[in-house]
């Protein structure tokens, strides 16, 4: 890819022919060329303004485009009536080269923006261009993705993008998720597997078969957050406006009172007038506000690209901005922090039953639920009842179920829900580790499952980087029991676990915290009032959970709809240690857009103040403005190498 757009190039040959002109006209100037009479300054003027229309033509024009809208108070009406009122003075060369250096900073931003939306092109181009669909004859026609039905057949060739969410139906070998999730590894698929669009096919065919139109495909949703990120502002990113609102306006006002008061004052006005108006341009130039609007935006830009760059998709600056700020960090159990990939750990039976009874009354009773648990009773079954004999199946979300099997009415579930249905339960129960499922027949308990969960890879590790980062509390829920949570948290190292919670359980544990915080931050107590509050859950169980914290993080969230929906933070595998890595991304993008404000305002006000008393001249004032902007900005790109 070119360094530079063609508009870039164009605005560098500009800014090059003025500044070899600008540079001729100054010589010139000063080796006394042109006498100092009224027809030489006129002559001059002529000259000196061919540069200043090369390089400032845009300038002038978004100026009286402005005026004729009636909206004035832009960086483009502050240039031009500065640099008018400096030709008006006299001051030819200055008022070029306030418009000439300009033009520089605006090159220089943006350049420095395109830098910055370059840093997330990867995720915005793994959209495909085309898709290969299979007739019914046999033959392959390339389509819009757009046409894509949910049915179709794919045929996605080696170093083909998948265009859609589907399922391969003939095929297997490995596909290039970095795009989706910034893992280099590729992952295996075969038969059977679902396979996401914007992945890329490795060295082998698929046939794939369309489980999503293209406008509601993983891609499609991430493409459209992305678009949407630019919306939702920070905190910082909405004074930055205000401030600009009110300040350019306020800074115009002063200028005039600056150049018409102290004359009429201090002097004779006639002869003091030309002064005070230069003092009043110079004013101007150094109020211009482009080294706030530009730089605090792009930091924020740059921490959301660094963020894309290792998988993770943030909604917006303003959850950029909250996650600099976090206190508590929640997070559920299942899915999250272990596999979620359960295996039945142990079966024990009733006097007068086998194992082989339990586990197959207990897959009957499991057999229309997707719950993890529920599969994994299923797999482990090797005898199942038929289909054709269940019927009458009650689900109790965080509890059990029950069914009828032929005459048997069987119940499988949590010591609550025994406890709810009258079903008496061993005074002993097992001390493997793991979630119990009790399971009754005709209203006596049978026997009792075990099935268990293993933490993930790299999650003990994950926690401990979260308390490094900067985190104060570390809280799991789940709807497991005390006795498994326990086992879990501690091999975690968490220290604070709530169990045996249902879905509105966790809303409510995770509300309680929060105005605990809130409290916390308005109180004595309260360290720079951070008090944020994260939830991290799987997108599909949790999504009410995600919703009511004041930062939803999704994990394992590949393809999930509830997740893209539910969640401001969407990490794009299931790595949790990648939620380290993010905070300090966003503390940084924080840390560098506060330094901008500062220096900005410092050196600015401080111009204003030397400007108004005629200590500043035209140059300082391009400093100010220019010289500053262009601090700032490459203060901001610092974000831009982060991530990778």
């Amino acid at each position: 890819m070119d360094r530079f757009t063609v508009k870039q190039k164009k605005e560098i040959q500009l800014i090059g022919i003025s500044f070899v002109l600008f540079l001729i006209l100054m010589v010139t100037e000063h080796s006394g060329l042109f006498p100092d009479t009224r027809g030489g300054r006129l002559t001059l003027l002529l000259l000196y303004l061919v540069p200043y229309f090369i390089v400032g033509n845009d300038v002038v024009r978004k100026c009286l485009l402005g005026i004729k809208n009636r909206q004035l108070f832009d960086e483009s009406f502050l240039m031009t009536l500065a640099t008018v009122g400096a030709f008006g003075c006299g001051e030819f060369g200055e008022a070029v080269a306030v418009m000439l250096f300009y033009q520089v900073g605006e090159f220089f931003q943006s350049y420095a923006v395109g830098r910055s939306r370059g840093s997330i092109a990867d995720l915005m181009s793994m959209a495909a261009d085309f898709a290969n669909r299979e007739n019914e004859d046999g033959s392959v026609e390339v389509i819009d993705p757009d046409d894509i039905e949910v049915g179709d057949i794919l045929v996605i060739k080696p170093g083909e993008k998948v265009p859609t969410d589907g399922i391969v139906i003939e095929g297997s070998g490995f596909v290039n998720t970095s795009a989706l999730t910034g893992e280099s590894m590729p992952r295996a698929v075969s038969e059977g597997e679902q396979v996401i669009s914007g992945c890329i096919n490795g060295e082998s065919l698929l046939r794939v078969r369309a489980e999503k139109e293209f406008d509601d495909c993983t891609v499609s949703q991430i493409l459209e957050l992305v678009e949407e990120a630019s919306s939702r502002k920070s905190v910082t990113e909405n004074f930055i406006t205000k401030f600009a609102r009110w300040y350019t306006p306020a800074v115009v006002i002063a200028a005039v009172i600056l150049a018409f008061i102290p004359p009429l004052i201090f002097g004779n006005f006639a002869a003091e007038f030309g002064k005070w108006v230069l003092r009043a341009c110079t004013f101007l130039v150094i109020s211009c506000p482009c080294a706030l609007v530009i730089s605090v935006p792009l930091a924020f830009f740059g921490g959301i690209g660094a963020a894309s760059r290792i998988g993770v998709l943030i909604k917006g600056s303003n959850y950029l901005e909250q996650l600099a700020e976090l206190d508590t960090v929640v997070s559920d159990k299942t899915g999250t922090l272990t596999e979620g990939r359960f295996r039945v750990a142990m079966i024990e039976a009733a006097k007068g039953y086998d194992t082989s009874d339990v586990i197959r009354y207990a897959a009957a009773a499991e057999s229309g639920s997707t719950h993890p648990i529920a599969a994994a009773i299923c797999e482990a079954c090797e005898k199942p009842i038929p289909a054709s004999k269940i019927k009458d199946g009650h689900t109790i979300a965080g509890k059990g179920v029950t069914v009828t099997a032929g005459r048997d009415r069987i119940a499988v579930g949590n010591s609550g829900f025994f406890e709810d249905e009258g079903i008496a339960l061993p005074e002993t129960i097992t001390d493997v580790s793991g979630t119990d499922c009790f399971v009754a027949k005709n209203g006596k308990y049978i026997g009792t499952i075990v099935v268990s969960d293993m933490p993930k890879a790299g999650a003990k590790e994950a926690i401990k980087g979260m308390l490094g980062a900067g985190v104060r509390s570390i809280v799991m829920l789940t709807g497991d029991s005390q006795r498994v949570a326990g086992s879990v948290a501690a091999e975690l190292g968490i220290s604070d676990f709530k169990a045996e919670l249902l879905p509105q359980d966790k809303v409510a544990a995770v509300e309680g915290l929060t105005e605990a915080l809130r409290k916390k931050a308005g109180g004595k107590d309260a360290d720079k009032k951070r008090g944020r509050l994260a939830f991290i859950g799987d997108g599909i169980n949790d999504a009410p959970v995600l919703s009511v914290s004041d930062i939803g993080i999704a994990m394992g969230s590949l393809g999930s709809d509830a997740a893209t929906e539910a969640a401001d933070v969407v990490i794009m595998d299931d790595d949790i240690g990648k939620i380290p890595a993010v905070m300090k991304i966003a503390r940084r993008t924080l840390s560098i857009s506060r330094q901008n404000i500062v220096f900005a305002l410092f050196v600015k006000f401080a111009c204003l103040l030397l400007g108004a008393i005629g200590i500043a001249n035209m140059w300082i004032a391009v400093f100010a403005d220019v010289g500053v902007a262009v601090i700032c900005i490459l203060n901001s790109m610092r974000m831009l190498n982060k991530g990778q």
